[in-house]
């Protein structure tokens, strides 16, 4: 019987602990987490936590990066279906606002992961997620759908607005209504950018 590359090996392993670990935080969250527990529901040992991981904050922040990944290919698949770049661009900033109410989302990234690992602003795929709002709103201006702007201003910009309307929903007494307003007050930002609305 062949055995596995250890490369594969390794890579199962951390699976089942980001696996158990993102049950856990999405269900008792990061405070009520026990690592035994994890580990168990994993079949494996601390001392496999620990070798991969670090501790439980490393875990945290790997199973953040993988939530995180996967929400960029559904905002991806978002903007696919649009009628037209602009459009899409638009939808995928309001479907990532909208995020903020599915509870895994709420739980892990925008309550205990501020709480655990600060500010999210810092976090390493903000600055890849400003560069490429920053591109294609330079291709807006360059095409003439938005008003001519600095790109990298209004991405900075229109990212802290979309990373703030959503701690605000999660943390909300009502998350819906919240989002309710913030989209609509987020879709009145994108709007005024409009190279036809500035000049009504």
């Amino acid at each position: 019987m062949s055995h596995k590359p250890r490369s594969t090996m390794i890579a199962e392993t951390r699976a089942k602990l980001v696996g158990a670990a993102r049950h856990a935080f999405g269900t008792v969250g990061y405070a009520e987490a026990s690592m035994d527990q994890f580990t168990a529901a994993a079949g494996l040992t601390r001392g496999a936590l620990y070798h991969h991981f670090g501790d439980k904050k490393g875990l945290l922040e790997a199973v953040i990066a993988e939530i995180d990944a996967e929400m960029n290919v559904r905002l991806s698949a978002v903007s696919r279906r649009a009628a037209d770049p602009w459009q899409g661009f638009a939808a995928e900033c309001i479907a990532y606002i909208e995020m903020a109410l599915e509870p895994e989302i709420q739980r892990i990234m925008l309550r205990d992961g501020p709480s655990v690992l600060g500010d999210p602003s810092t976090w390493p795929g903000q600055s890849e997620c400003i560069r490429s709002m920053a591109a294609s709103l330079q291709r807006f201006a360059d095409d003439g759908t938005i008003v001519p702007i600095d790109a990298e201003a209004v991405a900075r910009l229109l990212n802290g607005a979309m990373l703030h309307a959503s701690l605000w929903i999660a943390n909300a007494r009502d998350p819906q209504a919240t989002s309710q307003k913030a989209v609509q007050a987020f879709q009145a930002l994108l709007d005024g950018l409009l190279l036809g609305r500035a000049a009504a």
